[in-house]
């Protein structure tokens, strides 16, 4: 069993990272376009932000309260976490980063509270406590990727990406559902190079469809930051390779993620 207050130090400790990086930044770096379409370092902690805020939601309220939200969100279009990243933005940078940090700091104790076989609702399918910490730290992961690209900063992973990658090759299915396709009914193994050069493995040892390389770049594959071929992830059997090209780890519509090329 996942343990929950481990995954929520590392949640802590990433999101610390990242605002380590923007603390001191000018208020002119704030608005640095980033390799998402349209979005600055500004719009990156707003969503950050704006989605702790609906976690919190999703970890206090009832039922009742998380179904007004979502049918709330429905009526605004389809374009609602682009435009709650475009209002927040629209904070100055100081007000904005105080509040992520009392943001992520609710959510921790809510998601801490969650009694254990709760499930926490979310835009996909209800999820455990556990599991929605390492969902947050993925997408803290991922946005956090966008801001060192924008900055070109070289980022320092950890161990604590473990849980990322876990939570890519637990989310296999779920990207080939939201692709409208049929997940294959084989597992896959999945065998990466941590950032300290141990390996972490996943899935059966004899399976005939594999997936190699370093556990950096798949994350980044399954975060949609970086076109597989642009890392060195090498698959073996034809649906791994399907696999890599929709492989997607968060909710939401599939995703357009990077260009090939784009970061070579």
């Amino acid at each position: 069993m996942a343990d929950l207050g481990v995954i929520l130090g590392d949640l802590a400790a990433e999101s610390q990272a990242i605002d380590d990086v923007v603390a001191d930044l000018p208020a002119s770096d704030w608005a640095r376009r980033t390799p998402a379409e349209g979005w600055t370092i500004a719009h990156q902690i707003a969503h950050l932000a704006w989605t702790d805020k609906k976690a919190l939601i999703a970890a206090r309220g009832s039922e009742a309260e998380w179904q007004a939200e979502i049918e709330g969100l429905l009526a605004t279009g389809e374009s609602y976490v682009d435009d709650g990243a475009a209002e927040g933005a629209k904070t100055p940078p100081r007000e904005l980063l105080a509040e992520w940090r009392a943001g992520r700091a609710k959510l921790a104790d809510a998601l801490a509270a969650v009694p254990d076989g709760q499930k926490v609702p979310w835009y996909g399918p209800p999820m455990s406590a556990a599991s929605m910490v390492t969902a947050r730290l993925m997408e803290t992961w991922a946005h956090g990727q966008d801001i060192y690209d924008a900055l070109g900063v070289e980022r320092e992973n950890t161990a604590r990406i473990w849980h990322i990658a876990r939570f890519g090759t637990r989310t296999r299915d779920f990207a080939y559902k939201l692709n409208s396709l049929s997940p294959p009914s084989e597992e896959f193994r999945v065998e990466l190079t941590a950032p300290d050069g141990t390996t972490w493995a996943f899935g059966p040892e004899d399976a005939g469809q594999r997936l190699t390389g370093s556990a950096v770049g798949f994350c980044l594959v399954i975060t949609q930051r970086r076109h597989p071929a642009d890392t060195d992830l090498v698959a073996t059997g034809k649906d791994v390779e399907e696999w890599l090209g929709i492989a997607q780890a968060f909710a939401g519509p599939p995703g357009a993620g990077r260009k090939p090329g784009q970061f070579a």
